[in-house]
């Protein structure tokens, strides 16, 4: 028996290449090596940085704009002032006489007195402001847009967690599974390879046909088949693992599959799904958004209220320099009287928007309740099959051992024996595929109700070990 043992780890060592090394893990370590490897996650972590920045950014909306301006110009011609334009200008009736007169009799008096208050080339540099004080209420809403936006990345990372757990239970109790399989197909191949060296001693004694030794013949070579591809879909699952959890390493798991004896009530999982799930508050989420929208288009019917200055850095030497003041600050208004961006249009799309995510949270609720009923019922199935198969095996030994000591007494025939052999593979086989989808099924129940963290307590202090 030692040496069947030692037969059985060195066939299970090779489902790795030699040059490979295995790393024992456990599920605990596994997730934390999801949680550090898995590029969905690190994309998501920079979507919640992004929202983050976005958010910080929205909060500079109150300041005013303050900008660095320099002009060049050219003109058509230089600016001049004539005397005569001047008094044009004036608003007394009679000065235009008056002066008209004396000028009559001075020569070319404009041509004396003309001024050029700026050349043909004009440059000049100055800070403007602009610092907006009422916009109807957009500014608060494109914060609470932000706001909001920043709390969805966070919901949706931590669906996104959901998922993984629930892809790393898959694919780590489907290793185990494998490989507890693969035991069980070992010990039919042991205990057929017994038979068929029992019935060929028979066979030569006389005791048996050669129909009789030719069918246990057979089913040993098939039991070596069913190993080898038992051993291949261990293999297959190992990869599998080690490629999500992205080691370098073939990584094998220490912690083994398990059952309870029992769930808490279902409408704990139920109460706590419908209040923490992550997809909902992503529609709470998207709610507040949209009620941003809304406020913004509402706020496209309202007056803007800012404060404007300017102040000159650098002007020319040229009268119309010193005629115009260095800084200006006021106070302006701007009423929209007509709006070429459909706000009309835009506010009612909005409001539909907020009806539409109603309903999809409705219907989400919905989804929500059946998903957890039917998993609580196929972990509660996968419990109940399991424990109800362990009289079965009882059974399948125990038939074993008769079958196995008639045919020694030519009492039983071979198939009696093999039949024997195989029942009892299949209960240990349908055991092990009833917990592996208990423990399956708890996972996305845990998942889905936001109680990640308390698998291990199913696990180690109230799981029951499956061999």
């Amino acid at each position: 028996m030692n040496k069947y043992h030692f037969l059985i780890r060195l066939i299970i060592s090779t489902v790795v290449l030699s040059s490979t090394t295995v790393h024992g893990i456990t599920f605990d370590q596994a997730w934390k090596k999801v949680l550090q490897n898995s590029d969905t996650l690190a994309a998501e972590r920079k979507n919640i940085e992004r929202a983050e920045h976005l958010q910080e950014a929205s909060s500079d909306l109150f300041l005013p704009t303050i900008t660095l301006g320099a002009n060049y110009t050219r003109l058509d011609h230089a600016i001049k002032v004539v005397p005569s334009d001047v008094v044009d200008s004036m608003p007394i009736d009679n000065l235009n006489q008056v002066l008209g007169s004396t000028m009559s009799t001075m020569p070319d008096i404009d041509g004396l007195l003309t001024s050029t208050l700026t050349g043909r080339d004009i440059f000049s540099s100055s800070i403007r402001a602009l610092w907006p004080i009422y916009t109807g209420g957009r500014i608060n809403a494109a914060q609470h847009i932000a706001k909001a936006q920043q709390e969805e990345s966070v919901y949706l990372l931590a669906m996104k967690r959901q998922a993984k757990f629930e892809d790393l239970a898959k694919y780590y109790f489907a290793v185990v599974l494998a490989k507890q399989v693969l035991q069980t197909r070992l010990d039919v191949e042991q205990g057929l390879k017994v038979h068929f060296e029992h019935a060929q001693k028979l066979e030569a004694q006389g005791q048996i046909n050669k129909l009789e030794r030719l069918q246990a013949q057979a089913s040993y070579d098939k039991s070596r088949v069913d190993r080898q591809k038992s051993l291949r879909d261990l293999e297959i699952t190992q990869i599998a693992l080690t490629r999500l959890l992205k080691v370098n390493n073939i990584v094998t798991p220490q912690t083994d599959l398990f059952i309870n004896k029992s769930l808490p009530n279902m409408t704990e999982y139920l109460d706590k799904t419908l209040s923490d799930y992550p997809g909902l508050k992503i529609l709470d989420a998207k709610k507040k958004q949209v009620s941003g929208l809304i406020d913004v288009e509402k706020g496209k019917y309202h007056p803007e209220v800012y404060l404007y200055g300017n102040y000159n850095l650098y002007e020319e030497d040229n009268l119309a320099s010193e005629i115009a003041p260095d800084w200006e600050v006021g106070i302006g208004v701007s009423i929209p009287i007509l709006n070429s961006s459909g706000r009309s249009g835009k506010l009612k799309a909005a409001h539909s928007s907020v009806m539409q995510i109603n309903y999809l949270r409705a219907q989400a609720i919905q989804d929500l309740s059946v998903l957890v009923e039917k998993t609580y019922r196929e972990a509660n199935q996968s419990l109940e099959e399991y424990q109800g198969l362990a009289s079965s095996i009882e059974l399948a030994n125990e038939n074993f051992k008769l079958r196995t000591k008639a045919f020694a007494q030519g009492l039983s025939t071979s198939i009696d024996v093999i039949d024997a052999q195989l029942f009892i593979a299949s209960i240990k086989t349908q055991r092990l595929a009833a917990a592996y989808k208990y423990v399956v099924s708890l996972a996305k129940l845990l998942a889905v109700s936001g109680e990640i963290n308390s698998f291990t307590h199913y696990q180690s202090y109230r799981g029951i070990k499956v061999n």
